[in-house]
């Protein structure tokens, strides 16, 4: 079984960048980047000066306890560009992610089954684990030191 590479619900990217909106009805920021913000819709790192947004964003579907907002950056205008692969995420020490993530694992009701802090070279073996539970739904990356959401990988039926 693969993981499918989620990183931020089109829907809300187009109300936040037509509409000035996050996800809590809060108007969104408008930044100059200095450089390395992590960019959630394309899952890569800003470059110096780049337009981007800062909002308040939850990869949840349903409420319950887990559901929470964090804040994402964001490109003002959409970049157009393919995610990259998840081995290739896993793969780059000094790229989008760190070289020690947050992984957690959540069920159909969207509660937390089994969390880990992982270096990227264990993670796929602990998603290749999670692949033969079938309490596990989804899973997703968190950068550790502020618990920010990286991104969501849903199972691939």
């Amino acid at each position: 079984m693969a993981w499918r590479i989620e990183a931020l619900d089109e829907a809300f990217l187009a109300q936040a960048r037509t509409q000035g909106v996050d996800a809590q009805g809060q108007p969104v920021r408008r930044v100059a980047a200095n450089g390395g913000e992590r960019l959630r819709d394309g899952l890569c790192r800003a470059r110096p000066g780049e337009g981007l947004m800062l909002a308040s964003y939850s990869p949840f579907r349903q409420s319950g306890p887990y559901k929470e907002y964090g804040p994402v950056f964001f490109g003002v205008e959409p970049g157009g560009t393919t995610l990259p692969a998840l081995a290739a995420l896993l793969a780059e020490e000094d790229g989008y992610l760190r070289e020690e993530m947050a992984l957690r694992a959540y069920d159909a009701g969207q509660s937390i089954v089994e969390a880990a802090i992982l270096p990227l070279a264990r993670i796929q073996a602990r998603l290749d684990q999670w692949a033969d539970r079938a309490d596990i739904v989804f899973a997703m990356l968190r950068f550790p030191a502020y618990g920010c959401y990286a991104l969501r990988l849903n199972r691939d039926a």
